[in-house]
């Protein structure tokens, strides 16, 4: 039952982080990349669908995003989810093809946008903080029901504070990467 409280642990804190780089991803830091679509759904005949799931997206330059629907008819659609769309771009659509044209970020957006993902990163410390919680508590039910000995107890909330540090060092990893390549010009 320690295992298995120890591995749920592991699983709930691993999602976690790849959520956070996940958004991370999708964040726009002055470069065109395919995964700033990632949350852009359009309406595809009644269904609720991702950019990415419904077309062909190219980066021919740094600043540049090409889409290309593989249904021809859905061009108004897909401009007009990304105008909806919290990314502050404007689609250009010339015949069958998209151009999201990524502009250059401000010294100030640039700041914001820090700010923004060091809030995200702290959430995600007290989740898998929670999580840390959550798993001691089970064991602590364990021990106090007599199901397992003292220092099988402590040695496995030993084990979960280890696997709390190890992947809040990888949310902190991720947020400076991330912070280096928005502040970088």
């Amino acid at each position: 039952m320690l295992k298995a409280i120890l591995h749920d642990a592991e699983e709930r804190m691993k999602k976690t982080t790849e959520v956070f780089r996940r958004d991370l991803a999708t964040l726009r830091a002055g470069r065109a990349a395919p995964a700033l679509l990632e949350k852009v759904l359009v309406d595809y005949y009644g269904t609720m669908t991702p950019v990415n799931q419904m077309a062909n997206i190219h980066v021919p330059e740094p600043r540049l995003l090409v889409i290309q629907p593989w249904d021809k008819t859905m061009v108004g659609n897909v401009e007009k989810a990304i105008l909806k769309s919290d990314l502050g771009l404007t689609p250009h659509v010339e015949g069958n093809i998209i151009r999201l044209v990524i502009p250059q970020l401000t010294e100030e957006r640039r700041t914001e946008l820090v700010r923004s993902i060091k809030k995200k990163a702290e959430e995600e410390r007290v989740a898998i903080r929670n999580i840390r919680r959550d798993a001691n508590e089970d064991i602590k039910e364990l021990e106090k029901d007599g199901e397992y000995p003292k220092d099988d107890c402590y040695r496995t909330q030993d084990e979960v504070q280890k696997l709390t540090d190890k992947y809040i060092e990888a949310i902190d990893k991720s947020l400076q990467a991330k912070e280096k390549e928005i502040m970088e010009v």
